[in-house]
């Protein structure tokens, strides 16, 4: 059974397949091609799970909890890797894909799971396919030591007084 992660190995030849706009020269066939994969499973997983809490799935992955899974892994692997994965598999009946699914479909479910996680940015994954917790944006370092001095300073009147 196919996997999303399948696609990333024909990566060189939608690249040579596709035309290049100037900003997509800019940023490289490769980039534009993940890019596109990404937009792709983001879509179809936003349909499929719409309205699914994946709270659980989520939450082990922000308190610390990692999955490494190769291209090359086999889907006994993944699911032994997934099971210890508190609610991911489960998810799985979302795509009416039961836990008694022959294990390449439920292996295919999982990892479109896990893609779409990660195209949505609810979760992080490097290149190895290793899954991890979501990157949380930075607040510029400028930005903060301002908010932190307007709320240290207690200005007269309640109106706040921003200084050069």
């Amino acid at each position: 059974m196919t996997r999303v992660t399948d696609v990333y190995a024909a990566l060189p030849s939608i690249t040579g397949k596709f035309e290049m706009e100037y900003e997509g020269e800019l940023k490289g066939a490769d980039n534009v091609a993940r890019e596109l994969i990404r937009a792709a499973v983001a879509n179809v997983f936003a349909e499929q799970f719409e309205g699914v809490d994946m709270r659980r799935v989520i939450e082990w992955f922000d308190l610390g909890g990692t999955l490494q899974s190769a291209d090359t892994a086999s889907a006994h692997e993944l699911l032994a890797q997934a099971k210890g994965v508190q609610g991911l598999v489960e998810l799985a009946d979302h795509l009416k894909i039961g836990a008694k699914s022959p294990e390449p479909a439920l292996a295919s479910a999982v990892d479109f799971i896990l893609e779409g996680l990660y195209a949505q940015k609810k979760i992080s994954r490097n290149d190895e396919r290793g899954y991890y917790a979501a990157e949380q944006p930075r607040r510029p370092a400028a930005r903060a030591a301002e908010r932190d001095l307007d709320e240290t300073i207690p200005m007269p009147g309640s109106k706040k007084k921003y200084y050069n």
